[in-house]
């Protein structure tokens, strides 16, 4: 091996190394988010996000045009509906985006020469090369849409039963802040706490209730939450019983719970048709047919 041989082969195994390193590093790091009482929750963050989020600086300039104001807005909205607001604005979830377009770019067109022996990516490697920038764009969509109902369903899955000791706890005489805030309290957090625990800290500094209340529903944007927000405000407004909305207002959402069960029974059985016809039938019947089949073939030869 000559020299210059040697040192580039040494120069592949440092940059080999510290991809790996730099890798392994953004693999293990937590990123939190700062709740209104200064507590930090852990978020999860897509492996990718985690590598592109240090080369952010360089591209988000390209999103700061006045005509992307409302999309940048769209997706601020988005991003703290899916519980990432002070982890991710809309700038940089757009720069991620537009980052890995970039490198998957530059993949695709090196797939051709990197992989010419391999005769279907060879001959099909345009189709390779335009899924993978597909995937490069509609990836960070589909993680931020899919993170933004994993948390609409865990507010949906805990609304009743909040309801139901706040609807105790204001029978019981306790006013609605201390409802709330023993509520906070004595349930581990979850998205349903931090968004009571917000709205409890903004009543504090001096925001009404009624504001707090519709704040935490364009926030969300949640449809049962915004329902029971509206529903609160109204009775604030109209000078009803507290107790009253938020008894009527736990029966609903229980129903609707139960509604939303009795739907997932019945879709189940045509859920599993596909799985049954394309792996357990033929399992089935290979299982069945196998030995005959066998045998059949073993008396022919």
């Amino acid at each position: 091996m000559t020299p210059n041989e040697l040192i580039a082969a040494l120069m592949w195994m440092i940059f080999i190394g510290a991809g790996v390193l730099y890798v392994g590093i953004a693999g293990s790091e937590v990123k939190y988010v700062k709740l209104a009482d200064g507590r930090e929750q852990a978020r999860t963050l897509p492996l990718m996000f985690r590598l592109l989020l240090p080369f952010v600086s360089n591209v988000a300039p390209w999103f700061r045009h006045k005509r992307l104001e409302r999309h940048r807005a769209r997706m601020d909205a988005r991003l703290i509906s899916a519980g990432h607001e002070g982890l991710l604005n809309g700038e940089e979830f757009l720069s991620i985006q537009a980052l890995m377009f970039l490198v998957a770019v530059p993949m695709s067109l090196a797939l051709q020469p990197a992989l010419a022996n391999v005769r279907f990516v060879n001959r099909y490697w345009w189709a390779v090369a335009f899924l993978m920038v597909a995937m490069s764009l509609l990836f960070p969509m589909s993680w931020l849409r899919k993170t933004r109902e994993l948390r609409h369903r865990s507010i949906q899955k805990a609304l009743p039963y909040v309801l139901d000791l706040m609807t105790l706890s204001v029978e019981a005489g306790l006013d609605f802040m201390t409802a709330v805030r023993k509520i906070i309290d004595r349930r581990a957090m979850d998205s349903l706490g931090e968004e009571l625990l917000r709205v409890f800290h903004e009543i504090q500094v001096g925001k009404t209730r009624r504001q707090a209340l519709r704040d935490m529903a364009t926030r969300v944007d949640q449809p049962d939450l915004s329902s029971v927000s509206h529903a609160l405000v109204q009775a604030d407004e109209l000078g009803v019983s507290l107790g009253t909305i938020l008894r009527i207002m736990a029966d609903q959402m229980r129903s609707k719970r139960f509604q939303r069960a009795e739907k997932l029974a019945h879709e189940a059985p045509v859920k599993m048709l596909v799985p049954l016809l394309l792996f357990i039938f033929p399992a089935v019947m290979a299982f069945l047919l196998g030995p005959i089949i066998v045998q059949a073939f073993s008396r022919t030869f």
